[in-house]
C-alpha cells in the first residue's frame, strides 16, 4: 500500500491529462479516468460492509478529509493563483446560472406534482442540483484535466456549498413544520465557519497580499492536500454502506433526471452558447454538473429530519448510474 499512497501524494501537481493532452484514444476514458476513480469508492464501500475498519471509520476519515486534507488543499492552491482566476465571472455565471436554474425548476415543479412543507420543497430543488463536486468531482477533474482543473474544481466546491446550502437552510428553517423556536441563525453561522470557506478566504488573502508561502508551509499543506483524492473516494465508499434506497419512486426517479441529464445540459448551453467559455473551462463546468448528488444533502435532510430517504436513495442511485453518465460525457467532453 505504501507505493499507491506516494503516488497520489504528488497527484495534485500532477500535469498529465488521461485522455486530453496526451492524445490518448477516446474511448479510454471510462477505462484510465471513471473506473479508477470508482473502483477507490467501491473499494471504501467494501471495507465498510466486511467492518474492517469499525463503525466509526466514515465518521473518522470524513472529518480528516473536511476538516484537514481539503482545506489545506484548497488554502495552498489558492495562494498560488491570482485572486482574478478565482474570481473568474463567465465561469461563475455558467455554474451558478446552472445550479439556479436547476433548483428553480425543480422547486416549481415540485409545488405542484411533489406538493409538501417549504422546507421539503426546498431540500427537493437542493437534491436536484447540488453536486458531489468536493468527494467526486475534484478527485475525477485532477485526474482527467491535471492541475489546471484544480482552481475551477476548487470554485465548483465553493459555490455549490456558499450560495445553495445557505439558501436550502433558510428555507428549512422558515417552513420547517417542526419548528418550535424562533428561526436561528446558527445553522448560517455554521456554514461560514466551514474549513473550506476559511480556506478559501485565507488562500486569496495570502495571494493578493503577494507575499506567498514559507515553503515549510506550503510543503506541509501539499503533503496534508496530497491525501484528499484517495481519501475522500474511499471516505465516500464507507459513507454508501449506510445508504438505503427509499421513498417515493416517481420523485426519486424525477430528481435523478434532473441532477444527471438537465443540470448538465442547462450547464452545457451556458457554457457553449451563453458565455462562450474557453480551454478547459465549458467541459469543467457541465462534468461539475453531471456530478451525483452530494451527501450534504442528506446530511441537511437528517438534521431538519425531513426528506432523509428520498435524499438518501438518490444519493445512492444518482451515484451508482453516474459511472455511465460521466464515462459518456468524458468521452465526449475529453478530445
Amino acid at each position: 500500500m505504501a507505493w499507491l499512497q506516494g503516488a497520489f501524494i504528488v497527484l495534485p501537481v500532477w500535469k498529465s491529462n488521461t485522455s486530453h493532452r496526451e492524445g490518448h484514444p477516446v474511448g479510454s476514458a471510462t477505462v484510465n479516468i471513471v473506473l479508477p476513480l470508482f473502483a477507490i469508492l467501491l473499494a471504501g464501500y467494501f471495507a465498510g460492509r466486511s467492518g474492517l475498519f469499525g463503525d466509526s471509520s466514515s465518521a473518522v476519515l470524513n472529518r480528516f478529509v473536511f476538516m484537514v486534507s481539503l482545506p489545506a488543499l484548497v488554502f495552498v492552491s489558492l495562494s498560488r493563483v491570482t485572486v482574478d482566476q478565482f474570481f473568474n465571472w463567465p465561469f461563475l455565471g455558467t455554474l451558478g446560472g446552472g445550479m439556479l436554474a436547476t433548483y428553480l425548476i425543480s422547486m416549481a415543479v415540485a409545488r405542484v406534482v411533489f406538493p409538501g412543507s417549504l422546507a421539503q420543497l426546498g431540500l427537493h430543488g437542493l437534491t436536484a442540483m447540488y453536486s458531489s463536486t468536493g468527494y467526486i468531482g475534484l478527485p475525477l477533474l485532477l485526474i482527467a484535466f491535471g492541475n489546471d482543473a484544480l482552481v475551477p474544481g476548487i470554485i465548483g466546491a465553493v459555490i455549490t456549498g456558499a450560495v445553495f446550502l445557505p439558501l436550502a437552510i433558510i428555507l428549512a428553517e422558515i417552513g420547517n413544520p417542526d419548528q418550535s423556536h424562533p428561526v436561528s441563525l446558527r445553522p448560517l453561522v455554521n456554514v461560514a465557519r466551514n474549513p473550506i470557506f476559511i480556506a478559501t478566504a485565507a488562500g486569496l488573502l495570502v495571494s493578493a497580499s503577494g507575499f506567498g508561502l514559507p515553503e515549510p508551509v506550503a510543503v506541509f499543506c501539499d503533503l496534508l492536500g496530497g491525501a484528499f483524492t484517495p481519501c475522500a473516494l474511499y471516505s465516500a465508499g464507507l459513507f454508501m454502506v449506510g445508504c438505503s434506497v427509499r421513498g417515493d419512486g416517481r420523485e426519486i426517479g424525477w430528481l435523478v433526471f434532473m441532477k444527471l441529464a438537465v443540470h448538465p445540459l442547462i450547464t452545457w448551453w451556458l457554457a457553449y452558447r451563453v458565455f462562450e467559455l474557453d480551454g478547459i473551462l465549458p467541459a469543467v463546468a457541465v462534468i461539475q454538473a453531471a456530478l451525483p448528488c452530494g451527501v450534504p444533502v442528506f446530511v441537511l435532510a437528517q438534521q431538519y429530519r425531513t426528506f432523509v430517504a428520498r435524499s438518501n436513495a438518490v444519493v445512492v442511485i444518482s451515484t451508482a448510474l453516474s459511472v455511465v453518465t460521466l464515462s459518456v460525457l468524458l468521452a465526449l467532453l475529453v478530445e
